[in-house]
């Protein structure tokens, strides 16, 4: 591909230029370079260097899927009539940007779990080489894959007549700001969806640079390490950015993931590889995304004002088409205003199965007139939980919140069982006099029509009923 430099100069300032044929021009003047947000003015490389290469996976791509390789390398040329691609399907682009050591390959795979559930085109985009550099020049060869696509859909809707609302961009980490970069190219884009949208170089930065609602008519985002960078190391970003956001677990630490250790300045080293870095907080938003294709009802956003309040139960249960769902299906959620203005917060599991089905339980204690210490466990029909070991009290009131793995559906049992791993030789009988349970998704409640009671270690169990 040809290209040429322009080197600009002035009394107070030094600015270069180069243009790449139909991908256009790229500067390194603010709002790209030599600001706060991007102090150092770095120039893309050339498309030949970055090497976007465009993976095709289709339907009947799968059919042989033992074939290796299983998709079909396109361009804006001739591979386009040679492949499975149709201009009847939706069309959805995956851009990686921090790629895991060990999982460079992910968008393949999840373009693989999408077409078991959807009759859709589905390219995973490349750029392994242009992506494995100093992190402000990663940031800036960003902006080329941006235009790489942006040239791809544009090519695909002249040959297959294919109009911009039948397009769907997926893009994690320096991917999903290259996403947005795409939107502000090709107007009208359906959908964007911000997978940790990374934080250095694109937060507080001009509309035109980072991700933001006006790059395509529903834009939502997933934050999975949005602490801050410069003093915790967080990789996202932390503010909001799409039409609707969602904070899983807070957004800022997953379970089964550490928090991220090491210093700003080593940035490069982490990007490049040459330092070691745990990534798990930012990549677990790829890896909710892909689950909530098979599991989407396991996906519910709790509108809450901040993690807090939700981590202490005050959001719950969900009021009337309130709750949307994170993830594949987030774009059914109808928004009154345009942009949603609150923020959605769940809780996942540490490993998958990550979805969770939300519910919160009240057991009223009898027993003995005396406290005893021990610990209550609650069961729904094969989901449970408990309280922490303490002190319990006859006539209490005691609420917990139940992150269930399975969705039981209709609640029909719930089992209540305490222990208090002390011999006691009166042999206290305690059990709930009173046990209601309400459903997070609708608000239903379900109760225990009569008490129940045992002893220590022993499981007593109830039918419960549903509160009309």
């Amino acid at each position: 591909m040809a290209h040429m430099w322009i080197l600009l100069l002035s009394p107070v300032s030094a600015a270069a230029e180069v243009c790449f044929d139909e991908l256009g021009c790229f500067a390194d003047l603010p709002p790209w370079g030599g600001t706060p947000q991007r102090p150092a003015a770095v120039l893309p490389w050339r498309p030949e260097e970055i090497g976007t290469r465009f993976l095709l996976f289709t339907p009947m791509n799968q059919l042989f899927q033992n074939v290796n390789p299983s998709f079909k390398l396109i361009d804006t040329d001739q591979s386009v009539a040679i492949s499975n691609y149709s201009g009847k399907r939706k069309t959805r682009f995956i851009i990686p940007g921090y790629l895991k050591n060990g999982d460079e390959d992910w968008p393949q795979e999840m373009c693989k779990v999408m077409l078991k559930w959807q009759n859709v085109n589905c390219i995973a985009v490349e750029w392994k080489k242009g992506v494995a550099a100093p992190y402000a020049q990663a940031a800036n060869n960003a902006r080329v894959v941006a235009a790489r696509v942006a040239s791809m859909i544009t090519f695909l809707m002249v040959r297959t007549a294919q109009t911009a609302d039948k397009f769907h961009i997926i893009g994690h980490s320096i991917g999903a700001h290259a996403a947005g970069d795409v939107g502000s190219r090709i107007a009208g884009l359906a959908r964007i969806t911000g997978l940790d949208p990374i934080e250095p170089y694109f937060q507080d930065t001009d509309a035109s640079v980072s991700l933001d609602t006006s790059d395509a008519a529903f834009v939502d985002v997933i934050h999975t390490d949005a602490l801050p960078f410069n003093s915790k190391l967080g990789l996202g970003m932390t503010q909001s950015v799409g039409h609707i956001d969602f904070y899983p677990n807070g957004g800022e630490l997953m379970p089964g993931c550490s928090a991220n250790k090491g210093k700003p300045t080593d940035l490069d080293a982490f990007w490049e590889g040459t330092k070691k870095f745990d990534a798990c907080n930012h990549v677990q938003a790829y890896k909710y995304y892909s689950e909530s294709m098979i599991k989407s009802q396991g996906f519910l956003g709790f509108p809450c004002s901040d993690k807090d309040s939700f981590a202490a139960g005050k959001c719950f249960p969900c009021a009337d088409n309130t709750c949307p769902l994170m993830g594949y299906n987030s774009d059914r959620f109808p928004m009154t205003d345009g942009i949603s203005k609150t923020k959605y917060f769940l809780n996942t599991g540490s490993s998958t199965p990550f979805g969770r089905y939300s519910y919160k339980v009240m057991v009223t204690l009898e027993g003995p007139s005396w406290s005893n210490l021990g610990v209550m466990h609650v069961a729904l029909a094969g989901a449970a939980d408990s309280t922490q070991e303490g002190a319990i009290t006859p006539g209490k009131t005691y609420e917990k919140m139940i992150d269930a793995e399975v969705d039981v559906g209709e609640v029909t049992e719930v089992k209540f069982r305490w222990n208090n791993h002390i011999i006691n030789i009166l042999k206290p009988k305690y059990g709930a006099s009173k046990v209601e349970l309400q459903r997070g998704k609708d608000k239903k409640m379900y109760k225990v029509d009569t008490a129940m009671s045992c002893r220590p270690s022993a499981t007593c169990s109830k039918t419960i009923g549903l509160v009309v």
